[in-house]
């Protein structure tokens, strides 16, 4: 796969090229009428340079020229400062080595640098580039390189990868060949082996495809479509007694985006489909664990259907800042579990929907050039917030009966979401540094805050007063009634507050240990990871005596065989613990038949990962 940002950067350096090869063909040929040149009348196209430039350059001296064009595209940046810089200090007839930028990935599958090449010469290992599930800068136009051309224009760019590993958990309670959380329902408990499970995987497996349409000379128009195996089990009678090697393909990302550059500074942007969420998606660890990503363990992210609208500033300082707020209208789901599959699937998770309104997500990115060592990706600071709500719905046939006279349409009760975070990636030459922190209130649906979503507060009773239940329209809330200072009333649902986050440090080892870029040892990372989770104790306390912290320890090492081969090994240890009741009277949950207030899981993968 080519990213977006790579695209980008490979223009620019086709750009650097044109100009140093344009140069030395009008040194050669002694003409001084630079304003002739394909390139430069190219350049005038497509608002790059204008008459005035034009005159500009032609009214110099040819031993000039090249450093004055060279200057005129520093300054409207099209090359940066450092492109400059070197290709004023080098031969013509010998472009640098370019930094490599960091790529708009679509993946969580930690990406594998590999050493920059510049025709047979391998000359540098890069730093480690952070894994960027959402784009910053415009697509740049003809950026795709097609391995399809339609005939109405359109150009389709295949990207995918294999995955295959064996893992071994020393306690999966659940079965499940990913890790979560511990304490999570009645079923927790595994009995007498503490659920230590072996398993092999493959429905890692992934596929898809960038798109770009013909567009005006400003304007870029592009789309991606991606999916995997990590979908349910296919339920048929000739798949039924094998349902473990028939996972179903499942969309991820599927979306149309719009760029428009109005000069060299500023630009704006809309997207339309599901693409990585602004709020928290921003910033992803590099786990070979990837079906959960963390989940339940601190990491905070997710995909889902919205419209989302942005605008871009570059600056023309030396170290090419670039800002980029962006507001986006989402579909507000929250993750309920219903109780029958069948309504999951006809009422699509209705309590987000039920709400009537959007859910509202912004971010905001700061990218500038930390480290200007060749082969380091630029840093990003980034803010995100959101803002939702959730409704539950009673139909009147469900009030208890001793309160359908006070409700004769039926009852209604939701409660809010809400969240922001603090992200910073930062690249330099022998570690990267990837930290989140986030905090916030029914944040589920997010796989943080302990994976809880809200609770009923029914202190607001009257003392002594029945309570009775009635179950949501979707089945997948419980909703309390009894009364408030002698009146009929719905207990309010509360979201519960957490926060968490993560530490992510990558090491690219062999250009630590400064290996050959072309040898067999130049492709070894190595990354560190630790996350957090919790959720409040008071809060988790109005639900039962259950999980309430849970944190994630991870070393993976890489080995880069190749530019389509990777191979992995990852130890983890996974950590849940419960709250615990100062009163005494709600015991901790069984685990192997004994009450226990902290479970954990040291977890073993090993695979390859095949890339195209």
């Amino acid at each position: 796969m080519i990213s977006r940002r790579y695209c980008h950067t490979g223009l620019r350096c086709l750009a650097i090229f044109l100009v140093s090869f344009s140069t030395y063909t009008v040194l050669a040929q002694g003409n001084n009428q630079i304003s002739d040149d394909p390139l430069i009348q190219i350049l005038i196209r497509k608002g790059v340079l204008d008459d005035h430039d034009s005159k500009a350059l032609t009214s110099l001296g040819s031993d000039a020229k090249r450093s004055a064009l060279l200057k005129l595209l520093c300054d409207k940046g099209v090359i940066s400062s450092t492109d400059y810089k070197e290709l004023t200090a080098s031969p013509v007839d010998h472009p640098p080595v370019p930094r490599i930028p960091s790529p708009s990935l679509t993946t969580a599958v930690p990406q594998r640098d590999q050493a920059l090449v510049i025709g047979d010469r391998a000359k540098l290992i890069p730093a480690v580039a952070p894994i960027r599930t959402l784009q910053v800068e415009p697509v740049a136009q003809n950026g795709v390189i097609p391995d399809i051309k339609l005939g109405s224009g359109a150009k389709l760019k295949l990207y995918g990868m294999v995955k295959a590993t064996l893992i071994h958990d020393t306690s999966s309670p659940y079965g499940a060949d990913m890790p979560m959380p511990a304490f999570i329902g009645p079923t927790f408990d595994p009995g007498i082996t503490g659920g230590r499970e072996f398993h092999a995987k493959a429905r890692f497996a992934r596929l898809g495809t960038n798109f770009e349409w013909p567009a005006g000379e400003r304007t870029s128009i592009t789309g991606k479509l991606e999916f995997d195996f990590e979908g349910n089990f296919t339920r048929a009678l000739n798949r039924n007694i094998s349902t473990v090697r028939s996972s179903q393909p499942s969309i991820r990302l599927a979306y149309g985006r719009i760029d428009h550059r109005f000069d060299q500074s500023n630009s704006a942007f809309a997207l339309f489909g599901q693409d990585w969420t602004p709020f928290g998606s921003s910033t992803l660890p590099s786990l070979f664990e990837t079906t959960g990503v963390g989940l339940g363990f601190g990491t905070l992210y997710e995909r889902a259907p919205q419209f989302r609208f942005g605008v871009g500033h570059r600056t023309a300082s030396s170290r090419e800042f670039y800002f980029q707020p962006e507001l986006a209208f989402v579909m507000p789901a929250f993750g309920n579990d219903p109780k029958l599959v069948d309504n999951q699937l006809g009422y699509g998770e209705r309590q987000g929907a039920d709400s009537s309104r959007p859910e509202l997500q912004a971010r905001f990115v700061t990218q500038w050039q930390f480290d200007r060592a060749p082969g380091v990706a630029p840093a990003q600071l980034i803010f995100s917030g959101v803002q939702g709500r959730r409704s539950a719905l009673v139909r009147y046939k469900d009030v208890p009966s001793t309160h359908q006279a006070a409700f004769p349409n039926g009852a209604e009760v939701g409660s809010d979401r809400y969240g922001w975070t603090a992200e910073l990636q930062l690249p330099t030459r022998f570690v990267t540094v990837l930290a989140k922190y986030w905090n916030g209130a029914d944040l589920r649906f997010y796989f943080v805050g302990s994976l809880f979503s809200n609770f009923n507060d029914a202190t607001i009773f009257d003392s002594g007063t029945p309570i009775t239940e009635a179950p949501s329209n979707d089945g997948a809330s419980t909703v309390l009634f009894g009364l408030r200072n002698g009146v009929p009333a719905v207990a309010p649902q509360r979201p519960i507050r957490s926060q968490g986050g993560f530490i992510n440090l990558g090491f690219p080892l062999s250009r630590v240990f400064d290996a050959d870029p072309s040898g067999r040892n130049a492709g070894w990372l190595m990354y560190l990871h630790y996350a957090y989770d919790a959720a409040k104790p008071s809060d988790v306390r109005r639900v039962g005596n259950e999980r309430q912290k849970n944190d994630l320890g991870a070393l993976t090492l890489c080995y880069r065989l190749s530019n389509w081969i990777t191979f992995t090994l990852e130890e983890s240890y996974y950590r849940t613990r419960a709250v615990g009741d100062p009163t005494g009277q709600k015991p901790y949950p069984l685990y192997r038949g004994y009450p226990a207030r902290e479970w954990h899981d040291l977890r073993s993968e090993v695979g390859p990962t095949f890339s195209f």
